[in-house]
């Protein structure tokens, strides 16, 4: 009930990302990290992260549901850290060394940058396609990017097929269990659901390829849309704040003197 309640009171606020064309937030999303992608250093990655959290608190993003939404990028962030700690490039004082970790100044600074880094670029897209419809994506990545409309609805069709075999993967643990075989033996059983899963989706795959072929999916000729995509407002707005918030990373950086390009 909670959760449904705070879905409720967080939509309203969340209107201005739902109107924006899914193939938008893409591209806001391309626009935001490319730039921070040029460059390895704690200053840029801070100050989109800064910026991104206040927009994020503009937006009525809740620390909870954006822990909630955002766990994996929160998990793999301190590891990618970690790793760069022990194992980047060593420079400056050394502080500690065990066979090929070393921590140094420069893996100090190099793990701080990364684990911002990753932050800044996995959490707005977290925010940006928390509610996406993959129709309308598909929908967009035809309309208005024009791709090959073969292209688009067998990826709407693969995309489409993820939930059955979570599904799927469900009902077969189920009745494993209510066999009495699916209590022992992990990796056995894993291995055993995986490659029925495997088997299963060549058949669905096989079955729902030749539906769409009879139905003319894979024909050559212009196809026409039932939903209409556009761009509006809110599309360039979106566009604006993502490359603002590029520019002014980068600007910071450089500004400090902390920028370091990743080809150097």
């Amino acid at each position: 009930m909670s959760a449904v309640a705070s879905g409720a009171v967080d939509a309203p606020r969340l209107r201005f990302i739902d109107r924006v064309n899914p193939v938008t937030k893409l591209a806001a999303a391309m626009l935001l990290t490319a730039p921070l992608l040029l460059t390895v250093d704690w200053v840029s990655a801070a100050t989109a992260l800064v910026i991104e959290l206040v927009l994020f608190m503009a937006a009525g993003v809740r620390p909870r549901m954006l822990v909630r939404r955002a766990w994996p990028i929160l998990i793999a962030a301190p590891i990618a850290g970690i790793s760069m700690l022990l194992y980047g490039r060593p420079s400056g004082e050394e502080y500690w060394s065990f066979w090929l970790a070393r921590i140094t100044d420069g893996s100090i600074e190099l793990a701080i940058a990364v684990t911002v880094r990753v932050l800044a670029v996995g959490l707005p897209a977290v925010l940006l396609f928390m509610r996406v419809d993959p129709t309308e994506l598909a929908d967009g990545l035809a309309q208005v990017w024009r791709l090959p409309s073969r292209f688009v609805l067998g990826a709407l069709a693969g995309a489409r097929l993820v939930g059955l075999f979570i599904e799927d993967w469900h009902a077969m643990a189920l009745s494993r269990r209510a066999r009495g075989i699916g209590d022992t033996g992990v990796l056995r059983r894993f291995a055993t659901m995986a490659f029925a899963l495997l088997v299963l989706a060549i058949r669905r795959g096989s079955k729902l390829a030749t539906a769409m072929e009879a139905r003319g999916f894979g024909s050559d000729r212009p196809r026409t849309w039932a939903r209409a995509s556009t761009i509006g407002w809110s599309d360039w707005v979106l566009i604006a704040i993502a490359f603002a918030i590029a520019v002014a990373a980068i600007g910071a950086a450089i500004a400090v003197g902390t920028f370091h390009p990743v080809w150097s």
